[in-house]
């Protein structure tokens, strides 16, 4: 039986082949915490306390079920990979970037001002330091009034600063 056309499927054989050794190695990190009771296999149990231990006690078994649905069966390591391979399959990492800035840029300009977006990466989450941002910063296209051209760093980071050195 043929997969429908509407829906990629990635066979088990060529999901290593998707990733880097080192990826690979992190994957399995990841799968031995999720899998609390080291039987191999990610059961409903295994995610209600690994979230516990995340310090999110209040989950409902839906929505752990959706999650080991998207398995289609035992999830064991092998299918653990693949489910993280056909999630980022496709994912342009151009286009995540780019999303990841929507949010400070509600007008949808292409930019956003430097001094705002610096105290954001420095108070907000995984806490910048003011030489990280610095250090950032100096591959950013800003311009004369103090504006990040987001778009055309977006493109730096994924393709490379392509200028020629003179």
């Amino acid at each position: 039986l043929a997969p429908s056309p509407g829906h990629k499927h990635l066979s088990c054989s060529n999901v290593f082949s998707m990733f880097e050794q080192s990826q690979i190695q992190e994957f399995k990190e990841a799968f031995g915490c999720i899998d609390q009771d080291r039987d191999g296999v990610i059961k409903k149990q295994d995610l209600k306390e690994t979230y516990a231990q995340l310090g999110k006690l209040n989950i409902k078994d839906e929505e752990l079920e959706e999650m080991l649905n998207e398995g289609k069966g035992p999830i064991n390591f092998t299918v653990f990979l693949t489910l993280f391979g056909e999630k980022l399959n496709g994912t342009d990492p151009e286009d995540t970037i780019l999303a990841a800035f929507k949010p400070f840029d509600p007008n949808g300009t292409g930019f956003v001002n430097k001094d705002e977006f610096k105290r954001l990466l420095m108070n907000q989450a995984d806490k910048f330091t003011a030489e990280e941002v610095e250090q950032a910063f100096t591959l950013a296209p800003i311009d004369p009034i103090g504006n990040i051209d987001y778009k055309q760093l977006c493109y730096i980071i994924t393709h490379g600063d392509e200028k020629e050195e003179s």
